[in-house]
């Protein structure tokens, strides 16, 4: 488990690399969803996403022998833009591994960034393929099984803690692979505890639902087209936090994290993935657990789909 004091060292060290983002109250949000709501704009992070976090804390740590050696992620492709494009800012030879089901545009700014790119059929052969290259000698920055980009992943919840100016009783973060809501929680659980925090994954993308269910990490089946949410298996790290520190994990359809994309951008005025749009149905549900009381605050984690691939997905799900 990871503590606070692995947080602030993290936030230290990256520092002047990766931006502060704002942290800021929803007039949108709030009367969307009829409580206060706050929301932390990771969709305005250097590469998009919260991802270039953890990427830079890791790449700031590496030996001089192993950045020497080059690194190699996997990625669905948020983790696959931020490592390339933080390694070429560090001056490190980055390939990276996604599925061919990866968006077009993560596989394009990678390679714009000087990474070499390998494309396979499955999540699964992707994992698979960077452990080949990680025993061939390559440096490995895993997305979500390391502490030092959980830690990383955590300065988000630093920042929401600090930064927020409402009182908030209630956070809710995506769920990929764990590590961002696993920083998360550990940052606030010492930094405003008493908050509850929320898990959200898509149907199809449901590795730490499942986990929950039998009792640790397990192998699942990747059918949702929320691909930067689509780990084929949550690691024990981040399970573990998931267990100690989050409430529930609550899981919503694609239909409805494209929806929440929509909602986000006609309500909130933000530009988002579905990776972040779940949390808006997610937030209703929440909403009826805990009475309408609460007081919200949104991780929107990222912003990298395409403004084709939403439409593209809201035509094929009749949604406007």
């Amino acid at each position: 488990m990871i503590g606070i004091s692995d947080i602030e060292a993290a936030a230290g060290l990256i520092a002047g690399h990766v931006v502060r983002t704002p942290t800021v109250e929803s007039p949108g949000l709030s009367a969307l969803l009829g409580v206060p709501v706050t929301a932390k704009l990771e969709v305005l992070q250097r590469t998009g996403s919260f991802k270039a976090r953890g990427a830079t804390a890791k790449l700031l740590s590496l030996s001089k022998a192993d950045r020497a050696a080059g690194v190699v992620a996997v990625s669905g492709g948020n983790h696959a833009i931020s490592v390339a494009v933080m390694s070429e800012a560090l001056g490190v030879k980055a390939t990276v591994v996604m599925a061919k089901s990866a968006p077009a545009r993560a596989v394009e700014i990678a390679e714009a960034a000087g990474a070499t790119v390998r494309l396979t059929d499955t999540m699964d052969d992707a994992f698979a393929l960077m452990s080949r290259l990680q025993a061939d000698g390559l440096t490995m920055v895993h997305p979500f099984d390391d502490p030092v980009v959980v830690a990383g992943q955590g300065t988000v919840g630093l920042e929401l803690a600090d930064d927020a100016s409402a009182e908030i009783t209630d956070v809710l973060v995506s769920i990929g692979g764990g590590a961002l809501i696993s920083g998360v929680a550990a940052a606030l659980h010492a930094r405003r505890p008493g908050v509850r925090i929320w898990g959200v994954e898509t149907v199809g993308a449901q590795a730490m639902s499942e986990a929950l269910a039998a009792g640790g990490p397990k192998p699942v089946q990747l059918s949702s087209i929320v691909s930067t949410l689509s780990a084929p298996t949550v690691s024990r790290i981040t399970y573990d936090h998931v267990t100690d520190l989050v409430s529930e994990v609550l899981v919503v359809s694609d239909a409805e994290a494209v929806q929440g994309t929509l909602d986000l951008a006609n309500h909130a005025k933000v530009w988002a993935e579905p990776a972040a749009g779940c949390l808006v149905p997610a937030a209703r549900r929440v909403l009826e657990r805990v009475g309408g009381d609460a007081r919200l605050g949104l991780v929107l984690c990222g912003g990298n789909a395409t403004t084709a691939d939403v439409m593209s997905w809201a035509e094929r799900f009749n949604l406007r």
